[in-house]
């Protein structure tokens, strides 16, 4: 068994640095719109707050549990199992703009799509630690996986969210890759999948809208291009300092969902480019400190699971701040530990304390590519 070290300062640092940084800005960006709607300017910071306090109160006890203990089949089956049955529930929950992602429990909202991130990350790294010496054999190892993930994500897109489909279908592509999957299988796929992708796009027409306004915005300014153009214009004037805390104004009523999927675009006009960079760092971070503890783990299945935890991470962020720029079009994925919503949160958080638990197990003796080379059976 490998050495138990310390936990990884850095990559917890990184995530506190986030979580503070989300506190603060959810605050500055909703509290005028908080006061107009729900007349109590402190209402998301408050629910934010809980959702970080739970969040912190899981994240030492998901740190302490072997991560071995999740490639169980009981386990993972089980997990499965759950999720599943908590995707099928939410479609017959209440309709929030037209979406049914959410489970109300109390004055809580679950999303299982979130969970699903986690129970797809724990199962494929566990198959491909047992088969990713036939990883060419699609029966033998790509078929399961399409399989579970298949139906996962027909439920997904049935609330519908696209954007948490992407995500999942990424974090998947990922983990097979590192796995060793040849270059012709993943464009195979990746060729394959263009005419879902096509069809989903193109039968619903406020997605079609969104591309639209994606490649030329101004031919809708006060519609479908609204959003963009409104988060460039508070990334511009930010500056490299930015107009300091609470005194942005895209904000007020100019950019839709300020709390939520463009906080960013919030941050970078009150903190400037030195804020919105110190922020895009933390990633970098947790992105090297996680890949740093898949090439350290002492197993596959650790080096499997901490890819698909850091892919996680690392890939709302970059597609949350790609949109806000607008590099892609606009899509509602949050930005990790930032914005409002607590099932995105919490579910992240314990994704890092998942790979807090694989670094403590790791070895500076272990790299990726003795971690993920085909071992006898």
């Amino acid at each position: 068994m490998a050495r138990k070290l310390k936990s990884d300062k850095l990559l917890f640092g990184a995530t506190l640095l986030l979580l503070c940084t989300g506190i603060v800005m959810v605050y500055s960006a909703s509290a005028v719109y908080a006061m107009e709607r729900l007349d109590d300017p402190y209402w998301f910071l408050m629910k934010q707050s809980a959702w970080v306090l739970i969040g912190l109160c899981v994240l030492p006890i998901v740190m302490r549990l072997d991560y071995r203990h999740y490639r169980e089949p009981a386990l993972i089956w089980t997990i499965l199992a759950v999720v599943v049955a908590a995707l099928i529930l939410a479609l017959f929950g209440r309709p929030v703009k037209g979406a049914t992602r959410w489970i109300q429990l109390g004055s809580f909202g679950i999303q299982p799509s979130e969970f699903a991130k986690i129970a797809i990350i724990i199962f494929t790294a566990a198959l491909l630690e047992r088969r990713m010496d036939r990883i060419d054999d699609v029966s033998h190892s790509l078929l399961p996986v399409g399989v579970v993930l298949g139906i996962v994500l027909v439920l997904i897109l049935l609330q519908p969210d696209l954007g948490t489909a992407v995500a999942l279908t990424m974090i998947a592509a990922v983990m097979v890759f590192a796995a060793g999957l040849s270059y012709s299988y993943l464009a195979g796929l990746f060729l394959a999948s263009l005419p879902a992708l096509y069809l989903l796009v193109t039968t619903e027409e406020y997605r079609w809208k969104r591309i639209v306004a994606f490649l030329n915005p101004e031919s809708d300014p006060l519609g479908v291009g609204h959003q963009l153009i409104q988060s460039k214009i508070a990334v511009g004037t930010g500056g490299i300092l930015g107009r300091g805390l609470m005194g942005g104004m895209q904000k007020l009523f100019y950019l839709p969902e300020p709390h939520n999927d463009f906080i960013y675009a919030v941050a970078a006009e009150e903190l400037g480019l030195v804020g919105a960079t110190l922020i895009l760092g933390c990633f970098v971070v947790i992105t090297w400190r996680g890949l740093r503890a898949g090439a350290r783990a002492p197993d596959r299945f650790g080096a499997f699971l901490a890819i698909g935890l850091t892919t996680m991470v690392a890939f709302q962020a970059l597609f949350n701040i790609s949109v806000v720029l607008g590099l892609l079009p606009t899509k509602g994925i949050p930005l990790p530990f930032v914005s409002a919503g607590g099932s995105s949160l919490l579910i992240n958080l314990i994704g890092i304390g998942m790979l807090l638990n694989v670094s403590q197990h790791g070895s500076s003796s272990h790299v990726v590519t003795a971690t993920l080379a085909p071992q006898d059976a």
